[in-house]
């Protein structure tokens, strides 16, 4: 028996791209599906269609509009009359917009904020008391690799996928203990229609072609240069559904080709800002260093600052403001500390 069999699922912005590949894998796992988003009627019908015959599931669609709280609502308790419960959410919806801030249609950041971030307040805030009731339940929000950094010119995106990452946190820290888990997938790269479009309006707007874009797009953000497929987005999903990750909550799972691991580093010291007087602390901290251990003063550029291992002699940026990282350290006699003194 499948392992979701007899749970049901909403998925929104499912009749196309990451939405609809999460939707085919939760129903191939055996859970009813309740599909929403805009699209051709037919469409959505041969969809429906074709879930139920493949994977003997019960399936059912509702029109509601993201931006619309009224509707949100109804849509989870439609699922819940037709369906017969709400045990999984997956807040996938999402639109996008580019601009720079002082250019950003203020229409298109009411809009964006509305669809790709409240929309999942609005749909957990309903479906977290059904899912209460029966002490299980699973809430998936789609992130993004921009839920965990920046890119400039996507100021409402951007603001609205680190929104999710904070109510994804919330949510799992309130749900806790009610046998209800709830985390955030941040995709990179993924090959979808929003993609697609993203790709050839640069691609015209450079004269480039769409395959030279599609590359710099993988270049500029990704160590990898794949795009992530929407077939693995919705195998994590249905891995977060599982009794293998019941105790996985509030954290967030990037797919995206190493593009938040990345770090960028500062080879040439002339980069650094002025502010950052730099050889006066080094030099205090050999002083610090050379008393302890008994050795000479070291060139500044063979320092460390506290706490950080050497690594080649380059300054990085790191959480408090910049690391200074050496060729070596003084001995502190050996691996287990500093040498006694006799």
């Amino acid at each position: 028996m499948p392992a979701l069999t007899g749970k049901t699922a909403i998925v929104t912005g499912s009749t196309s791209g990451i939405g609809h590949a999460i939707a085919t894998a939760l129903a191939a796992a055996g859970a009813n599906i309740m599909l929403n988003g805009f699209g051709d009627k037919a469409v959505i019908d041969q969809i429906k269609r074709d879930f139920a015959s493949k994977h003997g599931i019960k399936t059912g669609y509702s029109p509601a509009d993201m931006s619309k709280p009224p509707e949100i609502r109804q849509m989870v308790a439609d699922t819940a009359k037709e369906l017969g419960s709400v045990d999984i959410l997956v807040n996938n919806a999402g639109i996008q917009f580019v601009a720079n801030i002082v250019d950003f249609p203020e229409d298109k950041w009411d809009a964006i904020i509305a669809i790709n971030l409240s929309a999942a307040f609005h749909a957990t805030k309903a479906a977290l008391p059904l899912m209460k009731q029966k002490r299980w339940g699973r809430i998936i929000n789609i992130a993004s690799a921009h839920g965990l950094v920046a890119s400039v010119q996507k100021a409402a995106y951007v603001s609205a996928k680190h929104g999710i990452v904070g109510l994804t946190k919330v949510t799992g820290l309130e749900a806790a203990n009610d046998g209800i888990t709830c985390n955030a997938i941040c995709p990179g790269w993924v090959k979808t229609p929003l993609v697609d479009k993203q790709i050839e309006a640069r691609a015209k707007s450079e004269s480039k072609t769409v395959e030279q874009v599609a590359k710099e797009f993988l270049q500029e953000k990704q160590e990898m240069l794949s795009f992530v497929t929407v077939e693995q987005l919705g195998a994590l999903a249905v891995f977060l559904c599982s009794d293998g990750a019941a105790t996985m909550t509030g954290t967030t799972l990037s797919v995206d080709g190493g593009w938040t691991a990345r770090c960028p580093e500062v080879d040439d010291r002339s980069e650094i800002p002025q502010i950052f007087d730099l050889e006066p602390a080094c030099r205090a901290e050999a002083r610090s260093i050379d008393r302890r251990a008994g050795g000479a003063d070291l060139p500044v550029d063979q320092l460390r600052l506290p706490r950080q291992r050497a690594r080649g002699g380059t300054l990085q940026p790191g959480g408090a403001g910049l690391h200074l990282f050496a060729h070596r350290q003084p001995d502190r006699g050996g691996a287990g500390g500093a040498r006694r003194r006799t």
